[in-house]
């Protein structure tokens, strides 16, 4: 008896490059552009709420590697309220850290933002826990305490350019969609 199984359909070699555009921009931009951008957004986060950096107690001196594992580089957290950074490093840099958190960028950046759930993630492994757990359950926990959108609060610090900024995430979200729907 011939069994039929599921043929999920191929994608073409031109709907693949499209989908890792942006990908491919990021592996030749330099990472010195940004730097900059990141930087901004832990100041940022560091004077309009330093409660979260607060919250994190005999953590906010540890290491923090955010790995979103669909993009070129990884960033480096520390979290000291009176110096906080936010740095990326090119993946073969395997810069130190305390503790490392890994998932798809879109899965880390809506934990963030509290509009998915770190247990939640976990649970399904989409999310991986390296190192230090106790420090990441630590910063999660202070996150969940973060009043309204972490998200909305880094973009809005852009001043002017928080209407691109917004437009840009919101692109990007929309491009994220349709390709888990293709």
């Amino acid at each position: 008896m011939l069994h039929s199984s599921r043929v999920e359909p191929s994608v073409s070699p031109l709907r693949a490059l499209l989908n890792n555009i942006p990908n491919l921009l990021l592996a030749v931009t330099p990472l010195a552009i940004i730097q900059p951008i990141l930087g901004h957004i832990a100041s940022h986060v560091a004077l309009d709420h330093p409660e979260l950096f607060a919250r994190l107690g005999s953590h906010a001196r540890k290491r923090f590697m955010v790995d979103p594992i669909d993009l070129p580089f990884v960033l480096i957290l520390s979290p000291d309220n009176n110096r906080p950074t936010l740095r990326a490093y090119r993946r073969y840099e395997k810069p130190a850290h305390d503790a490392g958190i890994a998932g798809k960028f879109f899965n880390l950046l809506d934990m963030i933002d509290g509009s998915q759930d770190g247990d939640a993630l976990f649970f399904s492994r989409d999310l991986r826990v390296t190192g230090d757990t106790e420090a990441v359950v630590a910063l999660r926990n202070a996150l969940d305490d973060f009043e309204g959108s972490a998200l909305e609060s880094v973009i809005g610090s852009f001043g002017p350019l928080a209407k691109p900024a917004a437009l840009a995430v919101s692109g990007m979200r929309a491009l994220q969609s349709r390709q888990n729907h293709a």
